[in-house]
């Protein structure tokens, strides 16, 4: 058995390999053609560090069901990470079920039920894609102020950012034209679009990003529901959650994307048994060993779960 790690963010080297899923129950399911052994088994992740450390989860669980795996972390943003996908540099990825669904066009309302996302999921994902079980723990976005914005402005719901006479929002760059970004709170909160701009950071919604809405650069942040609020020093600081009451922002349930026969039947019972754990507060507990005051590895992290769980 061999683990092997690689941090990149554009290049990878090029794999033809492909993917699947299953379970008769689930909308996303298929069947695994692959031969068990057949070659390493190549994660990609996004570059935030919870796709990092479930990534890492995987390659432990593959790892101890005798499997090569090559983690390539950091590759980008879902369009840079799924383009290696569809071109078999990578075989897996940790993907969330409503923004992914979105990505690949799915006409979604808000107020859609993670059932919802889950079907339309599985008539978007390209020919060769295939996901596997979907976990219970989700990641959702979720725009946060601070406390004396919040109470300055009277802001409670998305729909009161409109009270503002501007919305600067700090998050990674892509943010932007997202439908649960400034196209969504246009359309579904009818907040003022001129008002509406991004501050664009690439920390998915750590460190840095807290410290523009704390310093002023920015009015909002894009923070992870899973994230730690913690400043760069590690102090854990006060920001409002502002309610989506429309539910723009869909269920975000955790989910293995794969190429299509690329991993056999032993290496996908891996990784959906062990992804059956990973619960929302196992990801918010996770991300604070990492984010947090003991600053732990992704690799480590992911050795010390899989060992708990085992």
């Amino acid at each position: 058995m061999k683990l092997r790690l690689t941090t990149t963010v554009f290049a990878l080297a090029a794999l033809a390999l492909s993917s699947c899923s299953s379970s008769d129950e689930d909308p996303l399911a298929t069947s695994p053609t692959a031969d068990a052994g057949d070659g390493t088994i190549t994660i990609g992740t996004a570059n935030f560090p919870e796709s990092e450390i479930i990534g890492q989860i995987w390659a432990a669980a593959l790892e101890d069901a005798g499997f090569d795996v090559e983690v390539t972390s950091g590759i980008g943003s879902r369009e840079v990470y799924l383009k290696a996908l569809e071109e078999g540099s990578i075989d897996l990825v940790p993907e969330y079920s409503g923004n992914l669904a979105q990505y690949y066009g799915a006409e979604l309302e808000s107020g859609a039920s993670a059932g919802d996302v889950a079907e339309a999921l599985a008539d978007v994902l390209p020919a060769g894609l295939v996901a596997g079980d979907i976990a219970d723990g989700e990641s959702k976005d979720s725009y946060r102020v601070t406390r004396a914005l919040a109470e300055e402005h009277g802001l409670t719901t998305l729909a009161d950012l409109d009270k503002l006479d501007r919305v600067r929002i700090a998050a990674n760059p892509e943010f932007a034209e997202r439908p649960y970004g400034p196209p969504g709170l246009a359309s579904v909160y009818g907040v003022d679009a001129a008002k509406i701009s991004v501050v664009p950071i690439s920390d998915g919604g750590g460190p840095l990003t807290v410290a523009a809405v704390l310093e002023g650069a920015a009015e909002v942040a894009d923070i992870y529901t899973t994230s730690p609020l913690l400043d760069a020093a590690g102090n854990e600081v006060d920001l409002v959650t502002l309610e989506d009451p429309e539910q723009l922002i869909l269920p975000q349930n955790v989910l293995p994307l794969m190429r299509a026969d690329a991993i056999p039947q032993e290496a996908l019972d891996a990784v959906n048994g062990i992804s059956g754990e990973l619960t929302t507060d196992a990801l918010v507990a996770l991300n604070l060993r990492n984010i947090g005051e003991e600053k732990a590895e992704p690799p480590v992290i992911a050795r010390d779960f899989v060992a708990d769980k085992a």
